[in-house]
């Protein structure tokens, strides 16, 4: 059959494999296969960027034209991993720079890029289009102005998350005033303020314009001017959402999201003022996503607008809501998908909003579609978790953060095995979960019995002992991304699991109970893994090997060992172990 078509055949056949799992599998099909599949591939994605080097990924697909890349391990989202780590992208810009010159897309994800790294970036790719910065730091507003002056056709430029040193509002400026072409925009998370003319410039000359995020810098007064520009908008991220009220702002306001007739997304309303939010209700009834993370709305103005958002399908939002906006949530929106509820100060000794177990259960039970759950909450039961995974069992990610670490069902005061239980059970499908309260080790047998399709776990102050990280290596057969921190999880369960980590792509464990003789051995026991001790109190030879290392971060690779390691993250591969020993 790898005989009976012509390669330019197979070539058209495998553009339409979406899927790198499919194209992985097609290319194993036979040696032919595997030379088609190769020179027709046109994106990559690296999930770890150490993981792989740049000169193999050039060498297996030498015609790229979109790279995907992620660099530091989750956690790093919540300060877990010491500044000055790793993930620096600027050798895969030189190798790509090289390799690839008709390269049109690069996508980061917690990665360090430079001003050196943009502007080679700029002058080295003629046809460069899309560039996305996901919670990346390490580049100044200098960088964007390159990537502005000289990527000629960009159509998206997204700086998501990251972390952005403002030297100049004015890099905006240089976008050439040829420069028509640009699709998305998100500078949401620019900390200073930018030139609002040449950001009215260009977005009143960039006709295809479908994404546009401003920062909180930008004056509500202005949103009007923007929007009358952008009548096209597809997506609008607002800037600070707050003014005097005047009745000649509404009505600019109002007049201006009435002409915004493809309007499918908001976000943004930073200091937000309530008195303005029927502005926006001219364009709810379309609005499929609305992130109201940022905006301290209460109720009964938060319920009122998402009363009138009938076809919303993700919704974010502080715990402003309360029980009473989500129980309004699922009376009104029956095509909800994803629910994701932030603490509004989780440091908070007592609860400054009505929010409990109760608006979670009332939205698995009024929104049939919901298959995404992040919730942030103080209390919970059983009782709760049992309902929620018997109204929704086509939940695919759910995670439950409560804010106080080892919470009981606040009920019955013992552990939550088994609402977690019933979830994992219930919910087949499920590919995500982050557990949080009062568990044991029965909790992760109902995981690894059950969760069969689980992919992505992350664990946090739960367990008794190593059984309950043994429970879940050797029953979750698709797990791909473990993450566990303060949690009594050592030695034993990790060493007779090694296998599974080949099949992984990464675990981090961080104040747990492996100890550094237990790392040795595992990177001598299976040396196709990349086993890192990061530990800032000092070398851990100096210490006896039954002493706990602080954090350690086990991935698999075909590159070898990393040679960008700082002071304090020691590589055990199998010659360092040999050597420390």
């Amino acid at each position: 059959m790898a005989y009976s078509f012509p390669e330019e055949v197979l070539e058209h056949v495998f553009s339409f494999l979406s899927s790198d799992q499919d194209r992985n599998s097609v290319s194993l099909v036979c040696k032919s296969w595997y030379e088609i599949e190769r020179w027709c591939r046109r994106r990559i994605f690296v999930g770890n960027c150490y993981a792989v080097s740049p000169s193999l990924m050039i060498r297996r697909f030498p015609e790229v034209r979109s790279v995907e890349l992620k660099g530091k391990p989750h956690f790093a989202d919540f300060n877990l991993v010491p500044e000055g780590w790793g993930a620096y992208v600027h050798p895969w810009i030189v190798a790509m720079s090289r390799s690839y010159p008709w390269l049109e897309e690069i996508r980061l994800k917690r990665m360090v890029i430079t001003d050196e790294s943009l502007e080679l970036i700029s002058k080295s790719f003629k046809n460069f289009k899309v560039l996305v910065l996901s919670s990346c730091d390490g580049f100044t507003t200098d960088g964007l102005a390159s990537i502005a002056a000289n990527c000629r056709n960009i159509r998206e430029l997204d700086l998501g998350e990251s972390e952005v040193e403002d030297l100049s509002g004015h890099w905006l400026s240089h976008f050439p005033d040829s420069c028509t072409s640009l699709v998305s925009l998100n500078i949401a998370c620019l900390a200073s303020e930018i030139s609002f003319l040449a950001l009215e410039r260009l977005v009143a000359r960039s006709p295809n314009l479908r994404t546009l995020r401003i920062n909180r810098a930008v004056p509500l007064e202005k949103l009007p001017n923007l929007l009358r520009h952008a009548s096209q908008l597809i997506e609008f991220g607002t800037g600070a959402y707050s003014a005097d009220v005047r009745s000649d702002v509404f009505s600019n306001l109002t007049e201006a999201f009435s002409g915004c007739k493809q309007l499918k997304g908001l976000s943004g309303f930073w200091d937000v003022v309530p008195a303005y939010l029927p502005a926006i209700y001219p364009v709810c009834s379309r609005l499929t996503s609305l992130n109201l993370s940022y905006a301290t709305s209460q109720n009964p103005d938060l319920g009122k607008l998402i009363s009138q958002c009938h076809n919303l399908q993700r919704l974010w939002v502080l715990d402003y809501i309360e029980d009473i906006g989500l129980e309004e949530l699922a009376a009104n929106c029956k095509d909800l998908q994803e629910l994701r509820v932030f603490p509004s100060d989780p440091f908070a000794p007592e609860p400054n909003a009505t929010l409990t177990e109760q608006g979670l259960v009332a939205v698995s039970d009024g929104c049939p579609k919901l298959q995404s759950v992040l919730y942030f909450c103080r209390q919970m039961t059983n009782a709760a978790l049992v309902t929620i995974a018997r109204n929704r069992p086509n939940m695919i990610r759910f995670r439950l953060c409560i804010i106080e670490p080892r919470s009981p069902d606040y009920l019955t005061l013992g552990p939550l095995d088994t609402g977690f239980g019933a979830i994992v059970e219930n919910c087949k499908e499920l590919r995500r979960l982050s557990l949080s309260g009062l568990l044991t080790d029965r909790v992760f047998e109902y995981i690894g019995t059950h969760a069969k399709k689980l992919e992505m776990l992350s664990i946090a102050f739960a367990g008794d002992s190593d059984l309950g990280l043994h429970h879940v290596l050797s029953g979750c057969e698709s797990l791909r991304k473990l993450e566990i921190r303060d949690c009594p999880f050592g030695d034993k369960a990790l060493l007779a699991n090694a296998a599974k980590l080949e099949t992984m792509r990464s675990l981090w464990m961080s104040s747990c109970s492996v100890s550094f003789g237990a790392c040795k051995l595992l990177a001598q026991k299976i040396p196709r893994l990349n086993v890192e001790v990061i530990d800032e109190r000092g070398p851990p030879d100096t210490r006896p090997e039954s002493c706990p290392v602080e954090k350690l971060y086990i991935y698999r690779t075909v590159a070898g060992p990393r040679f960008d390691t700082p002071g304090f993250v020691w590589r055990m591969d199998e010659d360092t172990a040999v050597r420390l020993s």
